[in-house]
């Protein structure tokens, strides 16, 4: 989710990475035997006659002090939570996951709130969701990422059989030795044996403007939100970490935009979200922050979907 300089390593500690961490231990075996059961589909899906969204639950965390979140004192003192979102995008053409959430092997194990106030609790798992609406890891076409934290790549290897679209300055960034603070290339490693598609900028996905990955670096070096043209609801752009309240936005906030203390680079996030910002305008666009637990609420839920 976001990631310490070394500047800032030094006074200051990403409590959620630290609890991700030891849960990895935890259920480092579990996660095994859950993804043992993934088998190639042995029927062929019933395409959709147009563009629909499922929201899927990823996982949540409580914080004690939400100050990591702004670089200007904005939420010093405050607890608050962040939810973890996933979504499926159907399309006629094929099937596109953004994003993989906390690990499947947390549900069940929750981690109570550690030394600096942070709990993680996953209480769905992203497969079985997926296979209440009748989708297996193989009718996944393609996997893509708004960056490679791993609350997104918790569950990235059980869809070695799709098309990863990987950005690859994310790529470069999340494989640099030292490895950077809150990432688990392990997490992702079936990259290396899956078809990848590798991309440095925009990207249509499906090749008519209704699925398109927009480059938004700053919160990392590759970080990417999804644009979807849906038939109803119209055009709705999933934030990735480009956001991660609502409250962080320049116009709701009344003190300009909020920026992570830790973000990679606070000029390139502030260009990122300017350049969201007038595509909404333009588009008249709905932003889904994924992190917001707000918006998570307001959004109908897996089986239900948008269309």
């Amino acid at each position: 989710m976001v990631c310490l300089t070394d500047d800032s390593r030094h006074d200051l500690s990403y409590a959620p990475a630290q609890s991700m961490r030891i849960a990895i231990r935890v259920t480092g075996f579990l996660a095994v035997v859950l993804f043992a059961w993934v088998a190639p589909s042995v029927r062929a899906l019933e395409a959709v006659p147009a563009v629909r969204m499922y929201v899927l639950d990823c996982g949540m965390m409580s914080i004690r002090d939400m100050a990591l979140f702004s670089d200007t004192g904005k939420y010093d003192g405050q607890s608050g939570s962040i939810v973890d979102t996933c979504f499926l995008i159907r399309h006629p053409q094929g099937n596109l996951l953004w994003d993989t959430g906390l690990s499947d092997a947390l549900v069940g194990h929750d981690v109570p709130a550690n030394a600096d106030g942070v709990a993680i609790h996953v209480g769905h798992g992203l497969l079985e969701q997926l296979r209440q609406i009748g989708i297996l890891p193989s009718d996944i076409t393609y996997l893509a990422f708004s960056h490679f934290h791993l609350d997104h790549t918790g569950n990235a290897n059980a869809f070695g059989a799709s098309t990863w679209i990987l950005n690859q300055a994310e790529l470069n960034w999340a494989l640099a030795d030292p490895t950077p603070p809150i990432v688990d290339p392990s997490s992702f490693s079936a990259f290396r044996s899956a078809h990848t598609i590798m991309i440095s900028a925009d990207y249509d996905v499906f090749g008519d403007g209704l699925v398109r990955i927009l480059r938004t670096p700053g919160h990392t070096p590759g970080h990417q939100v999804l644009m979807v043209k849906l038939p109803s609801s119209g055009v709705v752009i999933l934030s990735g970490d480009l956001y991660h309240l609502q409250a962080d936005r320049a116009f709701r906030s009344g003190s300009g935009a909020q920026v992570m203390r830790v973000n990679v680079s606070r000029a390139d996030t502030l260009a990122s979200m300017d350049r969201v910002e007038n595509i909404i305008r333009n588009t008249h666009a709905r932003l889904i922050v994924q992190h917001d637990p707000g918006d998570y609420q307001r959004l109908p839920k897996s089986p239900a979907f948008m269309d």
